[in-house]
């Protein structure tokens, strides 16, 4: 993964300072895995921008914009499982990324109490079997630490927030999560960052976010009587939503829908290299942080 991160770094110098898309730069030998990263679609901010068909985001100044078919590929090639419909936003200098995508689960009612530890445990426990699903995949195992950042939810914006410590052959890294409710379902933003820069990064990450808005009609706010409801609540939507619903329920298939939620959304990256390359990045965009 080292190597990959290296290679890919290469590619972002290049295009990171174009005025607009990464295909538009010289691309490297077909041995080299850096080209499949520059082949992706890259748009650096400012720039608005789709997220789903629900949602738009401002992209802010030079921060980097990947559609759905890129961000597939993206989580390809930093070692995640990909999917479909799915948006990503990151530093220029890839020191941190954030994976966006909605489940169309319906109206989630937000009167639940949250327990973290109860949910920590429950985490814990699907976690051998969540390892078994991203072996099929031949991915690495992850371990789960602990909360970086317990469960918390703002019942003024109707965000769900939390952050987890991962262990990966490659390192510790930190998920920091954002469920943003609407009118029919969530769309979860999902940080991927250092734990030695998370406080840093996550400052970066939420004015990315506050960018974020569903169009009228998707807003929590424009919830109608006779709209479908979701079958869980606030609980669920940390341990695997509608999946985990379906496990209540005895439903065999929930399991291995629930497998497939919890290895969607956690994520692993090459973030914890990039600190070595941030003075080169700072000399590219001339100042001493570009992730600033």
């Amino acid at each position: 993964m080292l190597r990959l991160f290296l290679t890919a770094l290469a590619a972002v110098s290049v295009f990171a300072s174009a005025p607009s898309r990464a295909q538009d730069v010289p691309k490297p030998s077909a041995a080299d895995p850096a080209r499949e990263m520059s082949k992706l679609a890259w748009i650096k901010g400012p720039a608005h921008q789709p997220v789903t068909g629900r949602a738009t985001i401002d992209v802010p100044a030079h921060m980097l914009y990947l559609d759905s078919s890129g961000t597939r590929r993206f989580l390809e090639l930093t070692g995640n499982l990909p999917g479909d419909d799915l948006y990503t936003i990151a530093a220029p200098d890839l020191s941190w990324f954030a994976i966006f995508g909605f489940e169309n689960s319906g109206y989630v009612k937000d009167d639940e109490k949250i327990d973290p530890d109860a949910l920590l445990k429950t985490l814990r426990d699907n976690q051998e079997a969540g390892n078994e699903e991203r072996k099929k995949q031949g991915l690495d195992a992850l371990t789960l630490e602990g909360w970086s950042a317990p469960p918390h939810y703002d019942r003024t914006t109707h965000n769900l927030e939390w952050g987890m410590k991962l262990l990966s052959s490659d390192g510790e890294n930190v998920n920091y999560t954002t469920r943003l409710l609407g009118r029919h379902g969530v769309m979860s933003a999902t940080l991927v960052t250092d734990p030695r820069e998370a406080d840093k990064n996550m400052a970066a990450f939420r004015v990315a976010l506050a960018g974020f808005h569903y169009v009228p009609d998707e807003r929590y706010e424009a919830y109608k009587d006779g709209d479908k409801v979701a079958e869980y609540g606030l609980a669920a939507l940390i341990t695997g939503g509608a999946a985990a619903a379906a496990v209540k329920a005895g439903a065999a298939k929930g399991i291995l829908a629930l497998l497939a939620a919890f290895g969607k959304y956690i994520l692993i990256g090459f973030a914890a290299a990039a600190a070595a390359f941030r003075r080169f990045f700072g000399r590219l965009f001339g100042r001493g942080d570009p992730a600033e």
